[in-house]
């Protein structure tokens, strides 16, 4: 067997209605929820695009939720020959530098924020299905259906929907 090669994917192709206004582009700790989120996933993957704003769009279309984003980075994935995609919001203030280590192997997601997953690329196909069908399209379903674990990070992750979210994960990142 090869070496897995791991995409990362920063899913930001929300409409960010609770916080008001694009979270892709509030700072954080000097840089934008965006660009910590591309950090650290650059630190633990072979290769990282951004899923929702031009790059890489959702499939099958916008508007899908965190699926239709995780959709389109497993397909992204199995055309460039990435086996595994790690997925993180572009609101979780970035990832820990041992996310990765602690979901592999694959599938397996954070149990208290789905989105945050590791997946195999050969899922894309499960998920058109389950996107296609006339049912909840709710990620734990989904993880559910492929098998995947729940796991519990060692170090909490941000999940940043408003304002006061943000707040708070500011004066967390300067008590550090």
């Amino acid at each position: 067997m090869g070496t897995i090669m791991i995409l990362g994917a920063v899913l930001a192709g929300g409409q960010s209605s609770r916080f008001g206004s694009d979270k892709a582009l509030a700072a954080l700790g000097g840089q934008t929820l965006l660009a910590r989120a591309v950090a650290s996933l650059e630190a633990q993957c072979d290769a990282v695009i951004v899923v929702g704003r031009g790059e890489v769009a959702d499939r099958p279309r916008a508007g899908m939720g965190p699926l239709g984003g995780i959709s389109a980075a497993l397909h992204y994935a199995d055309v460039h020959g990435y086996s595994e995609v790690l997925t993180c919001g572009v609101d979780c203030g970035g990832l820990a530098p041992d996310t990765l280590a602690e979901l592999a192997p694959a599938p397996a997601y954070v149990a208290d924020q789905p989105v945050i997953g590791l997946w195999p690329a050969s899922a894309a196909p499960a998920l058109d299905a389950f996107l296609a069908a006339d049912a909840k399209h709710s990620m734990r379903a989904f993880a559910e259906m492929i098998g995947a674990r729940p796991v519990n990070l060692s170090a909490k992750t941000a999940n940043i929907n408003t304002r006061e979210d943000l707040v708070a994960a500011q004066e967390h990142h300067d008590g550090r």
